[in-house]
């Protein structure tokens, strides 16, 4: 990674990806998952997921419709969907978003994260990308009033949203909100940990509530309605493409504002992310901004604008 990057959970130096390569007829599709402890992966229990499909991809009897039953929604599922997605638009010569019965997707504007620090430090990197449109400021401890006041002195006229990861109680929220209103934040991710956020059911909440850690998969939606405003919508936790379109049409539905975002990966990651990430509001696709190195053939930013991907990257 481009530095040390730190949430309230804690802090890591460097981002361990997963990359799944399948070969059909000469034809290859690729797909990228991050393992994320929080959700009980690790590199070897999504690799040991994966490869207990290997028979069945071997036999031919394996597609995007019976993944679905074979692993549960999570980071292995994820780099399985995506890389199917891959070879069946390679296999077939059309693009994913044709495959998938979309419209062709246009650039979107990406959330850029600043991480957890002191507040000095925290203003300072909010200087250096003030011209960034939309900042989001990983939150959750003590001190959380003044690093968001640090950001906002450094950053005068960027949106901002503001990432607790489940660092707050409800009491932090109620305190934290009118102040985050007036100070222009636009939504809050997680403030409570998921085991714990009965406590925002039928709460007023001035200030919109995103649920991250508490959405998954289409299953979530019912235990979210009355607690959240918009859910924040990530192929390593929907399992993958295929599931994040359904829950992307499925939250709509049901009233549910949409946030794309992504775990710290590639651009291999955010390829697929960003059919999802059409026509929402909140967009969070910034992980090959903070590595130190990328994919061959990267995603193209500018600034905080990223492009859809070459399809010799993906789909």
């Amino acid at each position: 990674m481009d530095g040390t990057f730190t949430i309230s959970r804690g802090s890591r130096t460097e981002a361990q990806v997963v990359t799944v390569l399948l070969e059909s007829d000469g034809v290859n599709g690729w797909g990228e998952c991050v393992p994320y402890a929080r959700y009980g992966e690790s590199l070897n229990s999504v690799c040991e997921q994966i490869s207990s499909l290997s028979l069945a991809f071997a036999e031919g009897s394996m597609n995007r419709q019976a993944l679905q039953q074979a692993l549960p929604a999570g980071a292995a599922r994820n780099a399985l969907d995506c890389a199917l997605w891959d070879l069946e638009a390679k296999r077939q010569g059309k693009s994913a978003w044709q495959l998938a019965g979309l419209e062709e997707p246009a650039s979107v504007i990406t959330a850029f994260t600043l991480s957890l620090d002191t507040p000095e430090k925290m203003r300072d990197s909010a200087q250096k990308n003030a011209a960034r449109p939309v900042l989001k400021i990983k939150l959750g401890g003590q001190g959380d009033l003044q690093r968001l006041e640090a950001v906002r002195e450094g950053a005068p006229q960027s949106q901002l949203i503001v990432d607790a990861n489940e660092g707050w109680s409800a009491i932090d929220y109620d305190a934290l909100a009118p102040v985050m209103l007036k100070l222009g934040v636009s939504l809050v991710e997680q403030p409570l940990a998921a085991g714990d956020d009965i406590a925002l059911a039928g709460r007023e909440r001035p200030l919109a509530v995103c649920a991250d850690e508490s959405c998954h998969d289409r299953e979530s939606l019912a235990g979210l309605v009355g607690k959240y405003d918009v859910v924040n919508i990530k192929l390593d936790k929907t399992g993958g493409l295929t599931e994040a379109l359904a829950l992307k049409q499925a939250a709509e539905a049901q009233g549910f504002r949409i946030m794309v975002g992504c775990m710290v990966g590639s651009s291999l990651a955010m390829a697929p992310a960003l059919l999802v990430a059409q026509g929402v509001e909140f967009v969070d696709l910034d992980g090959p901004l903070l590595l130190a190195e990328d994919r061959t053939t990267p995603m193209l930013f500018e600034g905080s604008q990223l492009y859809p991907a070459s399809a010799k990257l993906w789909g």
